[in-house]
């Protein structure tokens, strides 16, 4: 399978990345690269456009510079937008990458539309437990200012349960990914309260 069009690397690297850091302590450049890392490292059980998967990666949260809660439809709407993709790609595959952006959120009512967006989705969870916990209490500092520390750990609770704890509405899509056994993990940390409140505190104190 080949490799990526160094071109593309060297536009995503040079003028995409580096629009990350406008953006939240959970969304910086580290965020982009950790997602176009695991979605390339995924598209070796796959028969995808290397091409695609890495500037659908690349380009899957610029819409956090319009509107966080709709930020997935408006980067769709960047990359439709963006004429230098057409010097690489056909009209069809630019609606593809696109659609993948727009699929990618966790929250979202419906499944990605190709797998495209099935490895976008996936390579966006980084289901790393302390991470996860880290990059919650970040958006919560940076969003609810005026929580005082229990406020944000009551915050922070109420976000792990509702997308990772059982039942949460976070779904998984590539069964080659890590993410099942670091999930595991995650939600062994939510059930146990007492640990989960020590991770916080560690955390939350490197924070402030």
């Amino acid at each position: 399978m080949k490799e990526v069009n160094p071109e593309i690397i060297k536009y995503i690297t040079d003028e995409i990345v580096p629009l990350y850091n406008n953006f939240d302590p959970a969304h910086k450049e580290s965020h982009v690269i950790s997602v176009l890392n695991a979605a390339l490292e995924m598209t070796r059980h796959y028969d995808v456009d290397k091409d695609m998967i890495a500037v659908a990666a690349a380009f899957h949260d610029l819409g956090l510079s319009e509107d966080r809660a709709e930020h997935h439809l408006i980067s769709g709407r960047i990359i439709r937008e963006t004429e230098n993709l057409q010097k690489w790609f056909t009209p069809e595959q630019i609606e593809t990458i696109a659609q993948a952006a727009e699929d990618h959120r966790a929250s979202s009512d419906h499944e990605p539309r190709s797998i495209y967006g099935r490895i976008i989705a996936e390579a966006d969870r980084q289901i790393i437990p302390e991470n996860v916990i880290l990059r919650t209490i970040q958006f919560s500092l940076a969003h609810y200012p005026q929580l005082d520390k229990e406020g944000h750990w009551n915050r922070t609770v109420e976000h792990l349960h509702e997308k990772y704890a059982e039942g949460g509405y976070l779904k998984l899509w590539i069964p080659e990914s890590a993410n099942a056994d670091k999930l595991k993990r995650l939600r062994e940390i939510i059930r146990d309260e007492e640990k989960l409140r020590g991770i916080f505190e560690k955390l939350f104190e490197t924070l402030r």
